[in-house]
């Protein structure tokens, strides 16, 4: 299915992981001298090797899931414990609910340790898991068990009722499963089952081009799409490829803090990390506070460290001079670009660096600022292992060096390891992300001539005014400098002589007062001039309480976008 072009530097520069067997295994298909395997699957291939691993003593006393609540309530598990508890689970799936190899199944529950059981017990079981963020509607979940077919869900108490409501419209629908310390009729209950199932249960023969997930893809118009992914994209690539993102070891312990919904959630709380036998860290987090993640990463081993820009965002407005982050000594940051103001800040704050990642639904991380590599501030880094990345124009040429042009991976003749297979049942909008040789992302960038790339934004959120073309995230930068900033959305707003126009909807820093705001708009207009090109100021200003977002915490600019121009 892929083949790969060259050996991925990146263990060469890492020999202490080539001791283990592990990695060791797959040694000459990362140097290009045997081609991928036919048949791989992630539970049995990494997380029972590191299992044994672990018996033989050579694997750190590090857990490898970790989980808090933040009232008391804690969860440890070990790699063979994780086993244990996943192969239980399995019989769940396949014996109590009667799923069979590639069936569907919809997982709707929040940072809760069954949500891990789960997704490993999919791995074993040969079934589909299809993650949603636990926010969802009544609506939302109704679109997303008729699109996906899916036989099984599994929920909690908070969404139990609304998938009662609408279940009678979901003919594929077989099985209900709900977490909870109760019972509810309709439902079965997970953790009476799996506690009661044997734990004797072998592994599904998969194939590394077999479906593992399916994603809803979160983008901000448009209903979502299925974005399909196998054994080989999610589990069989970090193996080779993706230590230069993350570069954990079985010593490490990572916290990301985004929704299980996301893909990003599954490389770095679940695939990449336990690649390399490290401790994935959960907090339960009802909501993001800034107080609980501070206390949390001063208490507790935490080295790496995930988060939104929104996440970094919200931290450096606290002072932390009474914290002390003893483990910390990695941060990772991705989404949208994180504005060089809120860098420096946490910079100085902490001593650390935020080191920004750029990927998509569909292609997982396609960019990296990894340790030891030059930061530059504003880039999300080079190109990821196994993706030829480049800057295209509209007819998919490649455009010189600081040329500004769409973000796009070269898919042909060879499609790269780590590509999604497909959006399910739509084969026009699978074909549509392609452009002659290449994957286009949708997002306009530049690339320097170090191999950096900048972002500038999607390609409906540019704003073209008198000719000009500005980019929302120069002029957002621009005026988070500012202490009266605390965040800021830019968008185009109509203007009878110049097209359009950039306006700026200002959230004010908690910290800052003013009566005054036209004053304070002229002189946030002032300050963008000053700081970069004058033509890109926000002719119009809007003070606002807070900004529409994602789930993820992404800036839903359409939106805003729509309201100015009356959509």
């Amino acid at each position: 299915l892929w083949t790969l072009k060259s050996p991925c530097r990146v263990f060469h520069e890492h020999p202490r992981l080539l001791a283990s067997d592990l990695y060791s295994q797959y040694e000459s298909v990362r140097r290009g001298e045997q081609e991928m395997p036919e048949y791989f699957n992630f539970a049995s291939d990494v997380l029972d090797k590191w299992s044994e691993i672990e018996k033989a003593g050579k694997r750190p006393s590090n857990p490898a899931f970790w989980w808090i609540n933040g009232k008391g309530g804690e969860v440890k598990w070990s790699f063979e414990e994780l086993g244990f508890l996943s192969r239980k689970v399995a019989n769940v799936l396949t014996k109590v609910c009667g799923l069979q190899k590639g069936d569907r199944i919809v997982v709707l529950l929040p940072r809760v340790p069954e949500w891990w059981l789960v997704s490993v017990a999919c791995m074993r079981a040969g079934v589909v898991l299809i993650p949603g963020i636990s926010q969802l509607t009544a609506k939302d979940i109704l679109y997303r068990l008729q699109a996906s077919k899916a036989a099984c869900i599994v929920t909690n108490d908070a969404l139990a009722p609304a998938v009662d409501s609408l279940a009678s419209e979901c003919h594929f629908l077989k099985t209900k499963l709900i977490v909870s310390k109760g019972s509810r009729e309709g439902w079965l209950n997970f953790t009476e089952l799996y506690k009661n199932q044997s734990a004797d249960h072998s592994c599904v023969k998969t194939r590394i081009q077999d479906p593992m997930c399916i994603f809803f893809t979160s983008g901000t118009t448009g209903s979502p799409k299925m974005a399909e992914h196998s054994q080989g994209s999610l589990g069989f690539r970090p193996l080779l490829s993706e230590r230069y993102w993350l570069d954990v070891t079985p010593s490490d312990t990572i916290w990301n803090t985004a929704d299980t919904g996301w893909i990003v959630t599954s490389l770095s709380s679940l695939f990449d990390p336990w690649v390399f036998g490290s401790c994935v860290f959960i907090h339960h987090l009802p909501q993001i506070e800034s107080a609980t993640i501070l206390n949390t990463l001063s208490r507790h081993p935490v080295s790496t460290l995930v988060g939104a820009p929104t996440l970094f965002r919200m931290l450096v407005q606290n002072d932390l001079s009474s914290y002390k982050f003893a483990s910390l000594k990695h941060c990772v940051s991705g989404g949208e670009p994180v504005n060089p103001e809120v860098m420096e800040q946490w910079k100085s704050k902490t001593g650390l660096d935020i080191h920004e990642i750029y990927g998509q639904t569909e292609t997982g991380i396609i960019c990296s600022v990894f340790k030891g590599m030059k930061i530059k501030s504003g880039s999300m880094g080079r190109a990821a292992p196994f993706y030829d990345v480049q800057i295209v124009d509209k007819n998919a040429n490649v455009l010189p060096t600081g040329q500004e042009g769409e973000i796009a991976i070269r898919s042909k003749p060879i499609r790269p390891l780590g590509f999604f297979s497909k959006y399910v049942d739509n084969p026009k909008k699978t074909a549509a992300t392609e452009r002659g040789d290449f994957f286009v992302t949708g997002d306009r960038g530049t690339m320097d001539e170090d191999g950096y790339f900048w972002f500038i934004g999607r390609d409906d959120d540019i704003i073209i005014s008198s000719g000009y073309r500005i980019g929302p995230f120069e002029v957002e930068s621009a005026l988070t400098e500012h202490p009266a900033v605390a965040e800021t959305a830019v968008v185009s707003s109509p203007d009878s002589l110049r097209g359009e126009v950039v306006k700026a909807f200002v959230v004010l820093s908690s910290t800052f007062s003013c009566g005054d705001l036209e004053s304070l708009t002229r002189e946030l207009q002032e300050h963008v001039k000053k700081t970069t090109a004058p033509y890109k100021y926000p002719r119009k200003m809007e003070f606002v309480q807070q900004l529409p977002k994602t789930v993820t915490g992404k800036i839903k600019r359409n939106e805003l976008r729509d309201k100015e121009w009356g959509r």
